[in-house]
């Protein structure tokens, strides 16, 4: 994924953070805007030596904490970057909140439905942020012109979001409790969490309904519990509707992990983001194609549009603010990504 924002937005020592539980590779490209951002990286806490090293390699000039709570009884850090085990990530952002500082997490969320209800009420006691990684939107710079293009009224008004996010697997690569449902929490709670944001964003809808939801197992019966497909329909409260597909059935001969794309329909034209290729024709990222009343277009963003969530964010949390994302719909994101994997039909391959 790009990693550019459009630069500092606080002075130098103005907004501290760390890092915690390096759990999933995330954590790099989180830190990593958010200190071009303008943040500063104060210290790091992660219990296993391997990961620690390599987060260290990468930010040296993060300092070692001996625990969370060293970090949380640090007055100067602000926010705590995280990308825990997926069913702990709650746990760590309740005691982050608790401590009183914000807590910006990787995808998914949550895991269960009790977990939403737990940080919905500690971000009400506390006023502190649950802030959420959702990087297939937030660090696209295709995302992020579409949203731009809708919002200009390019198409008119968003009536239907598709979107297909396949990813490579490398079992090699993965951890154990990727493959433990109680652990990751299930493919469309997964990787169908960014879907789902991407749909309430782009239609501008506060909540939505799962209508249908189906997972399945095709080809990996050596780790029975995995997802390797699942695809989701959902209506919004103002009467647009969605469908998505992820799987891991990236093939080898691709490019890059995943051929992203996502389809938007208005009601006076439409886009079609292909975020990490342009399949078959010259490498990159960040293709967007649309037509409207004017005609067609295609534009390569790519190293053009910046990803501003990151300087938003900052800013959020030093003024207590909400342009970034509102809390309600990082919420509600994570909540319905977990509806979609409670009531999915389970395929069973013959």
């Amino acid at each position: 994924m790009p990693e550019r924002i459009l630069g500092p937005v606080v002075a130098p020592g103005e907004f501290v953070f760390s890092a915690a539980h390096l759990d999933h590779g995330h954590i790099f490209s989180m830190c990593q805007a958010l200190i071009q951002a303008g943040a500063v990286l104060k210290s790091v806490y992660e219990p296993d030596p391997n990961q620690l090293q390599a987060f260290l390699k990468a930010f040296p000039q993060a300092r070692p904490a001996r625990s969370l709570d060293e970090i949380l009884e640090d007055n100067q850090v602000s926010l705590v970057a995280a990308a825990a085990v997926p069913d702990k990530r709650c746990e760590v952002g309740l005691r982050t909140m608790e401590a009183g500082k914000d807590y910006f997490t990787d995808k998914t969320p949550f895991t269960q439905l009790a977990q939403v209800e737990a940080a919905r009420a500690m971000a009400a006691k506390t006023g502190k942020k649950y802030m959420v990684y959702y990087g297939e939107r937030l660090h696209s710079e295709a995302g992020i012109y579409a949203g731009q293009l809708i919002e200009g009224g390019a198409i008119g008004r968003v009536i239907q979001v598709m979107g297909m996010g396949p990813h490579r697997l490398r079992p090699e690569t993965r951890p154990a409790w990727f493959y433990q449902k109680a652990h990751y929490g299930g493919i469309l709670c997964d990787i169908g969490s960014h879907q789902i944001e991407q749909f309430l964003h782009y239609t501008g809808a506060q909540d939505a309904t799962v209508t249908a939801s189906r997972v399945a197992n095709y080809a990996h019966p050596d780790t029975p519990e995995l997802d390797d497909f699942g695809d989701a329909s959902l209506v919004a409260d103002n009467g647009a509707t969605n469908y998505f597909r992820v799987d891991w059935f990236t093939p080898d001969g691709l490019s890059t992990w995943g051929d992203g794309r996502t389809f938007i329909l208005g009601t006076k034209g439409y886009i079609e983001l292909r975020k990490y290729t342009n399949i078959g024709t010259e490498h990159g990222t960040d293709y967007v194609f649309w037509a409207d009343g004017a005609g067609e277009h295609a534009e390569h963003v790519e190293g053009k549009i910046g990803c501003p969530f990151f300087g938003q964010l900052i800013l959020d949390c030093l003024n207590r603010t909400e342009n970034a994302m509102t809390q309600a719909h990082a919420f509600k994101a994570g909540e319905l990504c977990v509806r979609a994997q409670d009531m999915a039909q389970v395929i069973t391959p013959r």
